[in-house]
């Protein structure tokens, strides 16, 4: 009897992305930027810890005109090592790169799709010929 392995799925050749995991407690989130297996879950063990983001606002000195700010802190050469041997960021990840100056605005470049041109039709088209059948067989 042969064993069956179940159905087959194709992993791709590189298939690690870079991700939020959400750590901190209720209505105060907190998230490291990790590299992980795309088919693993948001809190799983990463393959490596890049940095981390934190999107609620620290304020500034109570009373001055300045902003708040979120931190984001990125360990820029590992961040692009992964990029560089193929590990895709998500949609809020590569949101957060391009604001840190690391992946370009226009990331990812939409793929260059060639326009075929209709082949003209050379045939002409064919002639039908009826031919009369009779629908008594004879014997």
């Amino acid at each position: 009897m042969t064993g069956w392995s179940g159905p087959t799925t194709k992993i791709a050749k590189n298939a690690n992305r870079i991700r939020l995991a959400r750590f901190g407690r209720k209505h105060q989130p907190f998230y490291n930027i990790v590299v992980i297996p795309r088919y693993k879950a948001r809190d799983r063990l990463p393959i490596e810890v890049l940095g981390t983001y934190n999107p609620i606002p620290v304020p500034k000195i109570p009373g001055s005109q300045e902003k708040s700010t979120k931190e984001i802190e990125l360990n820029m050469q590992r961040t692009l090592y992964w990029l560089g041997v193929g590990a895709e960021p998500s949609d809020r990840v590569s949101w957060l790169l391009k604001k840190a100056g690391i992946l370009p605005e226009e990331w990812p470049k939409a793929p260059v799709t060639k326009t075929v041109a209709p082949k003209p039709v050379v045939s002409e088209p064919k002639t039908v010929v009826e031919e009369h059948v009779s629908s008594i067989r004879e014997r």
